[in-house]
């Protein structure tokens, strides 16, 4: 193997690695802001919604998630939000 293969793939393993970690944490960042919104916790949802926008679209400028898919689960936890909030208040 020349040296070059063995260097893109210590260059790719290290890259799986970070990116398995990012999406990781993605997701505990979307389930608490899911279990936040059954709650009816609106302070806490929206702090929750907060930290995972940003996360979210961090991961989408350093293409761990393809942009579009980023903003697509942003915009759906921010659907998700507003419909328990309005909900809390019609209830």
């Amino acid at each position: 193997m020349a040296s070059s293969e063995e260097k893109r793939y210590t260059q790719s393993l290290k890259r799986h690695d970070r990116n398995q970690s990012a999406k990781t944490r993605l997701k505990t960042l979307i389930k608490k802001v899911e279990a936040a919104a059954a709650s009816n916790d609106a302070t806490t949802a929206e702090a929750q919604l907060r930290a995972a926008t940003s996360a979210l679209q961090k991961a989408g400028r350093k293409n761990v998630l393809h942009p579009n898919t980023a903003a697509r689960r942003v915009g759906r936890l921010s659907r998700l939000i507003r419909r328990s909030k309005s909900a809390a208040t019609s209830a």
